[in-house]
């Protein structure tokens, strides 16, 4: 089911989604924090971290772009998840003020040099992967900023919302 065709379904109370890039990682992170973040909750998930003590000296935050896989198998990085990734590294270096490694600064930069991320992802080799397969709502819905303030904690196996 797309998130499009979500939008008219019959209300759920819980739903699960695959992710399989997302939901490998998630579960190799073992016993650390995982916070699920997107272009959709960015500003929550930085602001939540921040307010939290995450993203210091002491309390570092690995941030992971999924990336999808190719037919073989191999890594293919995505457009949509390096823009997520920098928009949830600069909404945390706005709340933090402190300084990100080289390689987070790099994806906050890039995110925030992007002036049309719906426009940069459509045009993205997964964006028009899903274009041309009839699911362009599913770009637009993930293209959405800053929409949700909901921040997705992995607990027990499952996301729930944060506290």
């Amino acid at each position: 089911m797309s998130p499009a065709a979500l939008r008219s379904a019959p209300f759920a109370p819980r739903l699960v989604l695959p992710s399989p890039n997302g939901s490998s990682i998630a579960a190799a992170a073992g016993g650390s924090m995982v916070v699920a973040g997107c272009l959709r909750n960015a500003s929550a998930v930085g602001r939540w971290l921040a307010q939290h003590g995450y993203g210091t000296l002491d309390r570092p935050v690995a941030v992971i772009a999924a990336g999808e896989r190719w037919p073989d198998g191999s890594l293919r990085p995505a457009l949509e998840d390096l823009l997520g990734a920098g928009a949830v590294l600069a909404a945390l270096r706005e709340q933090c003020g402190g300084p990100l490694s080289p390689e987070a600064a790099a994806a906050a930069d890039c995110f925030e040099a992007t002036p049309d991320v719906r426009s940069a992802v459509t045009g993205s080799a997964s964006g028009r992967e899903l274009t041309g397969g009839g699911f362009a709502g599913d770009v637009d819905i993930a293209t959405e900023l800053d929409v949700c303030d909901i921040v997705p904690i992995l607990t027990d196996g499952a996301f729930t919302a944060a506290g």
